[in-house]
């Protein structure tokens, strides 16, 4: 393969990969040769020879052959004539020793500290705007206590949970918080992902002493999505020790992932216990309640953008019981049913809700099936399945049939005549009259009212 055909992949690897990661991981390959069936490329450094192994190895192998090329695998050599050998991982402080007392900062690590600080905040993210509930007000008063400042009580603070239910909101508002009441902090708030790009970037550059002062003499250190580094060894080796000596200096860290940090593959074990050793907080699924709160949130900040539009009634309850896994979701639900009744100029009712939000509804319902609820329910009320489909009408089977054709109205988007299908090819008056006998009974019988919650609670956690 000559020089040229790979001047030409690379322009296909540029638009498959997009500039970024091409300009950081591609541009830096150097072809040597092809050799029985081995293409053998000159890289900078050990890491990134690795990194594009493991990330780009496949796209690149498939272009090859595509071109004409027989090739079975890559091959990736450090140049011999680097002025600096890298080692495969890039060390810092050994950590028998003790912590060094970190430099003053160089002109260029300033300067890049700087353009990292000034990287936006969404201002819609701060504590103001944020909803306590019982799932995240723990994780809510934590934040609060680190955005205050002052002597560190814990450390690090990490932020876990699921895609939608705050971390990121929480964190913007504790680099907001702090910004504003101590703007003579330093305050690095960036993704792993960014951290992994400079770290490889100085390693390209020969400038990990600038990386180094960069990252250690920050006040408050703020990584979100942790859980990205895991598997890349040299990331986790500088991280860890960039932990260690904020952790030394009595400086702030606070992490945010995705699932706790014991239970995050490829990752470090020495790594998972410094993330162990402070404060680590669950940010629960969101319950019922805390979703209306913050629907009845949104329909306060849209009040001033839709002064004229409605809502009906029910509506925001019917979207808190619908759409539940995902804060995100829902919040992007109500933006496209407020934009849409603006359109059309209609009050936002449950007929409106449907049609607008059929694509989003119909997603929410492949979590909660008809089967799901008839499961749940006769374990609830310890019968068996076979008696809430069957035939018998004994007040200790009817009931809870009842309350799962309540629940199958409720929390999917099935008709009544297909509900009344699947408790045994009832009719739909017959699922008429049990969910309207449930909606009274909730207003006048305490239990059932309590019974009711907790088996939507379990359906949607």
């Amino acid at each position: 393969m000559t020089q040229e055909k790979w001047g030409l992949l690379r322009n296909k690897l540029l638009k498959a990969i997009g500039r970024n990661n091409y300009t950081t991981w591609i541009e830096p390959l150097e072809f040597k040769e092809l050799q029985d069936g081995v293409a053998v490329f000159s890289v900078p450094t050990n890491f990134m020879g690795n990194y594009v192994s493991q990330n780009f190895a496949d796209l690149i192998l498939y272009e090859l052959n595509t071109a004409g090329e027989t090739v079975q695998r890559l091959d990736f050599r450090v140049a011999a004539n680097s002025p600096v050998r890298p080692k495969p991982v890039a060390k810092a402080v050994p950590e028998t020793q003790p912590a060094p007392v970190i430099a003053p900062v160089a002109d260029t690590a300033q300067d890049a500290l700087e353009s990292l600080q000034a990287a936006p905040l969404d201002s819609r993210f701060t504590f103001d705007s944020f909803v306590v509930g019982k799932p995240n007000e723990l994780a809510h008063a934590a934040a609060r206590r680190v955005s205050e400042g002052g002597p560190v009580t814990f450390n690090p603070l990490v932020l876990y949970g699921g895609v939608g239910l705050g971390k990121t909101h929480l964190m913007h508002a504790i680099a907001w918080e702090l910004k504003t009441k101590h703007p003579e902090l330093n305050v690095l708030y960036l993704s792993a992902e960014q951290f992994m790009y400079r770290f490889v970037q100085a390693l390209r550059e020969r400038r990990m002493m600038d990386f180094k002062h960069l990252f250690r003499s920050v006040d408050v250190l703020m990584v979100d999505d942790v859980q990205f580094i895991a598997g890349k060894d040299s990331t986790q080796e500088e991280f860890f020790h960039t932990f260690n000596a904020l952790v030394d200096q009595n400086k702030q860290i606070i992490i945010s992932a995705d699932r706790a940090p014991g239970e995050i593959k490829d990752l470090e074990d020495r790594v998972k216990s410094r993330l162990q050793c402070g404060l680590v907080v669950d940010l629960h699924p969101t319950d019922y309640e805390l979703r209306l709160g913050i629907l009845q949130n949104k329909v306060q900040q849209y009040s001033s953008t839709y002064p004229d539009l409605t809502i009906a009634d029910g509506v925001l309850e019917f979207l808190a019981h619908r759409i539940s896994t995902n804060v995100r979701v829902l919040e992007g639900a109500l933006t496209r049913l407020f934009a849409f009744a603006s359109l059309v100029g209609r009050e936002i009712d449950m007929e409106l809700t449907q049609d607008c939000l059929a694509d989003v509804l119909r997603a929410s319902e492949r979590k909660i099936t008809v089967e799901e609820i008839q499961r749940k329910v006769s374990d609830y009320y310890n019968i068996r399945l076979s008696d809430i489909i069957g035939p018998k009408r004994l007040r200790s089977y009817a009931r809870p049939r009842q309350v799962a054709m309540y629940l199958c109205k409720q929390l999917t988007s099935r008709s009544l005549p297909e509900i009344g299908r699947r408790f045994g090819g009832r009719d739909h008056t017959t699922v008429m009259h049990g969910v309207k006998r449930i909606e009274e009974l909730k207003l006048t019988d305490g239990q059932i009212a309590e019974d009711v919650e907790m088996l939507r609670r379990s359906l949607e956690a």
